[in-house]
């Protein structure tokens, strides 16, 4: 069965960026022109995902109405003849069909795609976290091709720093082929002692539907929240966890710094922007 279906759990309060998260969701701030979740659905389209699972809470109805069609800005649009704005806006409504669903209270990422159960359905998924861009090596399409040869769970593996592998979930791998692993250990923010390689777990996804039903019996772990990495323990324990090497530009928007770098970085490539941007910022260093 294909991969037709991602899944964005986007209901978090985003305290890393507060004050500029109060009101506006963290996946709403801007990139340069556009917001996070923007790019992450464009990426999720471009590898052939047909449906989008918004996993909302009470507090950000404005994720849904980015997608959603604004009949009064696009007749002032056409008023004032700005015929690209109109088409972008129109474009935004019509990559996908969106669907939300609510998390009603915050109890950990692998609670937040349980929540996607009923529309997901039983069929294989893709799971994106809102506040990572990949924007020059999209990596899903190389999990979906895993998925269609291991028919199991595929993970996306990055190396980090030691002095950071306590921030992460780290995998212990076997090599299959290159940059190809079969995992079988997940330990969610080990200690330097705990942890057994540098893998950390990145915020792409495939999973296959039997996820829901470990979930459901996954207690709560680190943090007292529902793990996703628990679950996929069981996954990887049953030989049915895979991980791929990603050794491309991958962007952390969930913190301030990861913001402003990753607007910087793709600033930098925008056809509009890139120009003056990299003068300005040249200047800036010859004044320091």
């Amino acid at each position: 069965m294909s991969i037709r279906k991602a899944v964005l759990p986007v209901a978090g309060l985003g305290t890393r960026v507060l004050p500029a998260s109060k009101v506006v969701p963290k996946e709403l701030l801007p990139v340069v022109d556009k917001p996070t979740l923007q790019y992450i659905v464009e990426e999720a389209v471009a590898a052939g995902i047909e449906e989008i699972i918004l996993v909302t809470s009470r507090y950000k109805h404005a994720l849904e109405d980015h997608f959603d069609a604004f009949p009064e800005l696009e007749r002032l649009l056409e008023q004032k003849g700005k015929r690209k704005k109109l088409q972008e806006l129109r474009h935004i409504q019509k990559l996908a069909k969106y669907i939300a669903v609510r998390q009603e209270e915050p109890l950990g990422l692998g609670h937040a795609i349980h929540c996607a159960k009923e529309v997901v359905g039983d069929e294989p998924f893709v799971v994106m976290l809102g506040d990572e861009i990949y924007p020059t090596e999209p990596c899903l399409p190389k999990l979906m091709a895993s998925y269609e040869k291991y028919k199991s769970s595929i993970l996306t593996l990055f190396s980090v720093p030691r002095e950071q592998i306590p921030s992460y979930g780290i995998a212990s791998v076997n090599e299959l082929e290159h940059e190809v692993f079969q995992v079988h250990d997940l330990v969610e923010k080990p200690s330097l002692e705990e942890a057994t390689s540098d893998l950390a777990v990145a915020g792409r996804y495939v999973m296959t539907p039997d996820i829901f039903e470990i979930l459901e019996n996954t207690p709560p772990g680190s943090g007292g929240e529902i793990q996703i990495t628990d679950a996929l323990q069981i996954q990887a324990e049953q030989g049915r966890c895979y991980g791929i090497h990603f050794a491309g530009e991958r962007h952390d928007t969930g913190s301030p710094l990861g913001l402003l770098t990753t607007s910087i970085a793709i600033g930098l490539k925008h056809p509009e922007v890139g120009t003056p941007l990299r003068q300005y910022l040249q200047q800036l260093l010859q004044t320091e």
